[in-house]
């Protein structure tokens, strides 16, 4: 008998888990599959919105799936619907139409909202957004920021994490001119050091951005901009709020499941009702930070483990998560512990040619990196971190990107394809690993374009398209 299985949310999470649902049970003979979507269309990469903002990238360049993927794959979807509430009792899901929809487990990927924060006249007295003022979240609010930023218009980015200067570069790309307000003194401070952030500031003014670093919107004035509590003005006609989200638990609040800053999920990613699960920003993990792709895809394939039966001992255990920063012209890569207590730190700081590097090391191995303008550097950190192995004697070489070899040792390439595990991340944006890439090659896709068509490896920042080539040389000469 089949097994009736919900997914509430069709973002990159529902999305993936319902990919891995089929992946294992591609007939449809142990889940029958509903998923269930807020948004009108399908389900598309989150990482590529700067691009579409940009102009760079049509919106449905960055969908996930074609109209037809779901009647290809045998999947109930539901499009702009709404769910209204989840009856644990009856194990029924009530949509906002009317209707109802049977299940014997529930996924909920809600994914999380944006955060308005606190500024008078941000928003109107019921919590939306005031006229001029657009988060930045969802494809809706691309259309709407492209709608309202006129080319050569003044525009406000309230946030300089990784979104809004996402956001900001898109804007800048567009033509307009932007200014971004951030309350602390430097930028992306979850991810950065004090040095890391100025150089990153002064790479982004080199494009186009300016900033207001260290001020907090005070007032927001329709049609002229923001008043900031330092008594300044920035001039905008539009304001862009990428100030952070908040996990969308509402309805997981309602149905009576514990939650805390998002619905509280075990190493199964079960709830406190064990046929719900949870993944991606609305879920609560100890192993993971949100807001990244990364860890909600690796949940996915959990949860799609134990829902299909494939492997019910799998079981999520975190994800060591690499930020990068997809901005045209910008390659920043950050990850691992930035805590330089009890570790060997080495640095180098170029910010006349926009470079800054940052490595921590513990027991001979990479604890934490920053990573700016060395992209041969990143990549050989990343799989470094990633695969816990020991580091080089040369470290400053390698923190350059020119690992050197020991005595007696052939020089080699960096990030050499054959050294890479097939566990190895190769594309981040699409959760691509080598294995996958060698898998697809076997298949028929021998060269870079095809093995992007199968794969998405490149289509989102692009910037994995050196190590793609690499394996796509490497695979022509050994096959």
């Amino acid at each position: 008998m089949t097994r009736d299985v919900v997914v509430i949310g069709y973002g990159m999470a529902g999305a993936r888990v319902a990919e891995e649902i089929r992946r294992r049970d591609p007939a449809g003979a142990r889940v029958s599959l509903t998923v269930i979507g807020a948004e009108s269309y399908p389900a598309y990469n989150r990482v590529l919105l700067s691009g579409v903002v940009a102009g760079t990238m049509r919106p449905e360049s960055v969908w996930l799936h074609d109209n037809e993927w779901a009647k290809e794959n045998d999947v109930d979807l539901r499009l702009g619907t709404a769910v209204a509430r989840i009856d644990r009792t009856a194990r029924r899901i009530e949509l906002a139409d009317g209707s109802t929809v049977d299940c014997d487990a529930l996924v909920l990927a809600t994914g999380a909202k944006p955060w308005l924060p606190p500024v008078e006249g941000l928003t109107t007295d019921n919590g939306e957004p005031s006229p001029g003022v657009v988060p930045f979240r969802t494809l809706a609010d691309c259309e709407r920021i492209i709608d309202a930023a006129n080319i050569g218009a003044p525009v406000a980015v309230l946030g300089g994490g990784l979104l809004g200067l996402e956001a900001a570069r898109g804007l800048a790309g567009r033509g307009n001119l932007v200014t971004v307000v951030h309350p602390v003194g430097h930028l992306m401070e979850r991810q950065l050091d004090p040095e890391g952030g100025r150089v990153l500031a002064e790479t982004l003014r080199g494009l186009g951005i300016e900033f207001k670093l260290g001020a907090t919107a005070a007032r927001y004035l329709p049609g002229d901009g923001l008043k900031l509590d330092d008594g300044s003005y920035v001039q905008a006609d539009l304001v862009v709020v990428s100030a952070g989200v908040r996990a969308d638990v509402a309805l997981a609040t309602e149905a009576g499941l514990a939650v805390d800053r998002g619905v509280l999920v075990d190493d199964s990613l079960r709830t406190s009702d064990g046929r719900v699960f949870a993944i991606g920003d609305c879920a609560q993990h100890p192993g993971t930070v949100s807001g990244l792709v990364q860890p909600a895809w690796e949940q996915a394939a959990v949860v799609a483990d134990l829902v299909t039966g494939e492997n019910t001992a799998t079981r999520y255990r975190g994800t060591p998560v690499v930020t990068r920063l997809k901005a045209r012209g910008v390659d920043l890569a950050a990850f691992g512990d930035t805590e330089a207590a009890g570790a060997e730190v080495l640095s180098v700081s170029d910010s006349t040619r926009g470079r800054y590097a940052k490595l921590l090391v513990r027991e001979e191995k990479v604890a934490g990196a920053i990573v700016l303008g060395l992209p041969d550097a990143a990549a050989n950190l990343t799989q470094l971190y990633d695969r816990g192995a020991r580091l080089p004697e040369d470290k400053l070489a390698l923190l350059l990107g020119r690992a050197l070899p020991g005595p007696g040792e052939a020089a080699a390439p960096s990030v050499n394809p054959a050294n890479l595990p097939a566990t190895a991340v190769v594309c981040r944006c699409n959760s691509v690993t080598k294995g996958r890439l060698v898998e697809q090659w076997r298949a028929g896709a021998t060269d870079v374009p095809a093995l992007a068509a199968a794969t998405r490896a490149t289509t989102g920042c692009g910037g994995c398209a050196d190590a793609v080539r690499g394996i796509a040389g490497w695979l022509a000469e050994t096959s």
